[in-house]
């Protein structure tokens, strides 16, 4: 089953909305329809309708990693149990894929479009996907980036469980950031240094006239 295929659903919506920025580009049923990637034909459900409707799915994952970033195991896994039970998978063996030496199905599982309508398809692979890598890789592996104020959802797949910024461009502007913020508190203390520099030496000529 392609896991980081399926989890990778919550995390592009869930990074619709920059609530830091007050930025959100999920405004219309074409923005809905490009969250489904190569999947055109569950997205050609979609209509004006799913627009709100995919909002609200999108705060729940939001709590999910929120809870997850902030240590909060529990309280992850019950909020991401509420989207299971509410919009549950359809699985099935597919065999779409053939393999290179005779032909023969390359047969996998499949998570089903759900048939009502989009939001409920879209919701119940993101939530199947998300609490697939919760299981295999732990809660810690959710989190949110910390190059303020961008607190985009990520997934962590490095070996160590370093991740801490959803991109390379936020690593590299927080990098940038705390550089700079060293940079001036190195020069604070300096010029800190040499006031008291220069007070204790008037006190000590004054004390020798």
């Amino acid at each position: 089953m392609e896991l980081a295929y399926y989890s990778d659903y919550a995390v592009r919506l869930v990074n619709t909305e920059e609530p830091a920025r007050g930025q959100d580009s999920l405004t219309s049923v074409e923005a809905v329809r490009e969250l489904f990637g190569a999947n055109q034909s569950a997205g050609r459900r979609a209509t004006d309708a799913d627009v709100t409707r995919f909002r609200s799915v999108r705060g729940r994952l939001r709590a999910v990693f929120e809870a997850a970033d902030g240590g909060d195991e529990t309280l992850a896994v019950d909020l991401l149990n509420s989207l299971l039970l509410e919009f549950p998978v359809s699985p099935q063996i597919s065999g779409h894929d053939v393999r290179d030496d005779d032909g023969t199905p390359l047969w996998h599982m499949h998570l089903a479009d759900h048939p009502s309508n989009a939001t409920a398809g879209f919701a119940a692979i993101a939530a199947m996907g998300l609490a697939f890598h919760l299981t295999e890789y732990g809660v810690d592996r959710l989190g949110l980036c910390e190059a303020a104020p961008c607190r985009n959802a990520y997934l962590d797949t490095s070996t160590n469980r370093s991740r801490r910024y959803c991109s390379d461009r936020c690593a590299t502007r927080a990098n940038v950031a705390a550089y700079r913020a060293r940079k001036r508190l190195e020069a604070d203390r300096s010029a800190s240094t040499g006031l008291s520099a220069d007070s204790a030496q008037r006190t000590t000529a004054k004390g020798e006239r």
